[in-house]
């Protein structure tokens, strides 16, 4: 399982370029970044140089859609996807994420019907590419309550909704956060299939009531009280062998310098993996 980073953590950081030194400084194997924004900076031959001289892969892009939103929303953004895929792709990304917010101001069954179609559409122009589409649902009870209907927030209603979808390239964006505060265990991800996995996001979260946690009140690894070591033995276990991407999201960009909190970052790492005996 290759150690990622994504600026999410980082305060302050200048650009994608800052990150990937950052990265590969500290050892990481994997950076979530805009590949197009790369190639469009460097090209294509000059972004695969950048990535391989500091010895790093593209953990996974974001979908560059909106697809919460109107169906003209949607459409001016769908026009872009191809674009980010195949930039991704030209780049040996295979991996795209985007987020389910887990309640909606729309009614949720309709919510549903637009929103299948819209994420079958994003996943059938991916996969033209080679690239999958993780889906990641969103624990924190406070967000369940944000809008005026629930949605979807649990891995069980996420995977019935995968299936709705019916793309073969369509899987989870593993989160630790929302697999904590959906009070899941070692055996439920154990249950799952490497195969199902798409991406992995690592973090931590501090010792209040689980339905006191915030989404944006997230530490870094091992400054918590998230049982870390069991999942990332569970992923071992399982055998999905792709990037676990630390996401910190605060209230408040942290003051301490990108360098300080990429060295924190390899810190806490390092401690989850060790206790993890991997």
């Amino acid at each position: 399982m290759l150690r990622g980073l994504s600026g999410a953590g980082l305060g302050r950081i200048e650009n994608d370029e800052s990150l990937i030194e950052l990265a590969a400084k500290y050892g990481f194997q994997a950076v979530d970044i805009d590949a197009q924004g790369l190639i469009e900076r460097h090209g294509v031959e000059g972004a695969r140089e950048l990535l391989k001289n500091h010895n790093l892969v593209i953990g996974s892009i974001g979908l560059p859609v909106e697809w919460r939103s109107t169906d003209d929303v949607f459409r001016e953004g769908i026009v872009k996807l191809a674009q980010a895929a195949a930039a991704a792709a030209a780049l040996g990304c295979t991996s795209c994420c985007t987020y389910i917010l887990p309640s909606t101001d729309m009614k949720a069954a309709h919510f549903t019907v637009l929103a299948t179609r819209r994420l079958r559409i994003c996943a059938q122009i991916l996969g033209a590419y080679g690239i999958r589409l993780g889906l990641e649902f969103v624990g924190p009870h406070h967000l369940r309550t944000a809008w005026k209907n629930p949605f979807i927030w649990t891995l069980e209603e996420t995977l019935d909704w995968i299936d709705a979808i019916g793309e073969p390239n369509v899987g989870l964006l593993f989160d630790a956060y929302h697999w904590y505060t959906n009070e899941l265990t070692v055996v439920d991800i154990e249950r799952l299939r490497a195969d199902q996995i798409v991406h992995v996001h690592i973090n931590d979260a501090i010792d209040v009531p689980v339905a006191d946690v915030l989404d944006n009140g997230r530490v870094y690894p091992g400054e918590g009280v998230i049982d870390l070591a069991g999942f990332l033995r569970a992923l071992h276990t399982i055998g999905y062998k792709g990037a676990i991407t630390q996401e910190i999201l605060t209230a408040e960009s942290p003051t301490d310098s990108p360098e300080t909190l990429a060295e924190r970052s390899k810190a806490g790492f390092d401690k989850v993996y060790t206790a993890a005996g991997l």
